[in-house]
């Protein structure tokens, strides 16, 4: 494959999405917000993607490991780089993850949580995502969809709304990331497409992909024009630019006014 990447923060705090590539693999990580709450670990979310991030890339150098079991081995090594935190704490540090691994003969892909996977093809486009956590609790994400952004009637319903999230991470009936367990990499969505009428794939956070399942601003075929024109900087760039019509989420409600960006473009 031939692979742009590219990530950027959605405001001045540090960037909690990551992204890395090979010519024959592609990784995004979203950090999951601790919307100011306690997590039980000193470390932060940026310094956990990074681990997760570097060793899941060590992990699936290994071409006969499985897309979960290396997942399954990163978050067991990240979770004995931090045993003085607390890793039971229901907010501890956690990520979405995206795998896309080329083949001789198909794509491997893992989701795990609402970073999607895009395939593109000569008759249209295949999304694989996973979207657990959308069921959780409704009432108080509609609550938080209620305010302007950045307000703080706005912060205090998302501080509500994840702290009952929490609650359900990582549980039979709720939703499940990358945590403190390697248990979690085995509820994730995995599959294998074939490689016949690929023409390319995006593996992005949901801060870059809702320019199209949230905003509709953009069509998925839009998406990877610009892909191909300015390669991952300039999709990140145009979902900017739509934000910026709307930072106070009045027309599309959102929980920041721009997320962290992270996507991978690969090309055959």
């Amino acid at each position: 494959m031939r692979v742009s990447i590219a990530t950027a923060p959605g405001g001045p705090n540090p960037n909690e999405d990551w992204v890395a590539a090979t010519p024959t693999l592609a990784v995004v990580l979203d950090g999951l917000s601790t919307a100011g709450l306690d997590t039980g670990c000193r470390h932060g979310v940026p310094w956990y993607v990074a681990q997760l991030g570097g060793h899941l890339m060590a992990a699936l150098a290994e071409p006969g490991r499985t897309p979960a079991d290396g997942l399954a081995r990163a978050l067991d090594q990240v979770a004995a780089l931090h045993p003085g935190c607390d890793l039971g704490n229901p907010g501890t540090p956690s990520a979405t993850v995206s795998v896309l691994r080329a083949g001789a003969d198909g794509f491997d892909y893992l989701v795990l949580a609402d970073s999607p996977i895009v395939f593109e093809r000569a008759d249209g486009h295949q999304l694989v995502t996973d979207l657990r956590v959308d069921a959780t609790v409704p009432e108080l994400r509609a609550e938080a969809e209620r305010f302007p952004t950045g307000t703080p009637a706005h912060t205090e319903a998302v501080r509500r709304m994840v702290a009952a999230q929490r609650l359900t991470r990582n549980t039979a009936g709720g939703y499940w990331v990358a945590g403190s367990d390697g248990g979690a990499a085995h509820h994730a969505l995995t599959g294998t497409v074939p490689l016949a009428g690929i023409t390319a794939a995006a593996v992005m956070s949901d801060g870059v992909s809702r320019l199209v399942t949230e905003y509709r601003a953009a069509s998925w075929t839009e998406v990877f024009a610009t892909l191909r024109e300015g390669g991952a900087d300039g999709l990140i760039a145009a979902v900017r630019t739509v934000e910026a019509t709307d930072p106070e989420g009045l027309r599309w409600p959102r929980f920041k006014a721009s997320d962290d960006a992270a996507a991978a473009f690969c090309q055959l």
